[in-house]
């Protein structure tokens, strides 16, 4: 089944539903992880990321999610974003996992949300916490 959010299409081959997340005048087309498989796959094996792309993990309830790189090619900044899309905590270049054990990386404070972007974008853009993401529109208790 494919979904339309937002006036984006998700790819029917990956299944994955595609949102939109808006900083100030910069929007990402995201990847929706909202299940434990894809919540566990992540962006693991992938070579590339476009610029103006990621994934966002959607928990069911505030806490402290941690992330590590295992098998993930591509340095992100990850964003953990609080109930309300607003930015509590940030880790800026997160390299690939080189050896095990992989470091795990995540905030001291509970958050609702976890956002991918290529490393860079957070410097490039210029956010901070506290910043507020805009035109995300919530999944509803079933997921979709």
């Amino acid at each position: 089944m494919c979904f339309c959010i937002l006036g984006l299409m998700s790819s029917c081959a990956q299944s994955q539903q595609i949102r939109q997340v808006c900083f100030q005048d910069s929007c990402f087309s995201v990847e929706i992880a909202d299940d434990p498989e894809e919540q566990a796959m992540g962006l693991m094996f992938r070579e590339t990321l476009a610029e103006d792309a990621g994934m966002l993990f959607v928990f069911d309830r505030d806490d402290r999610y941690f992330f590590w790189m295992k098998n993930t090619f591509i340095p992100l900044d990850l964003m953990w974003l609080d109930k309300d899309m607003k930015v509590a905590y940030i880790e800026e270049n997160v390299p690939p996992c080189q050896n095990d054990p992989c470091p795990s990386y995540g905030p001291s404070i509970p958050a609702r949300y976890v956002l991918e972007l290529n490393a860079g974008t957070v410097q490039r853009l210029g956010l901070k916490t506290g910043n507020q993401a805009r035109n995300f529109a919530p999944l509803d208790n079933a997921g979709h």
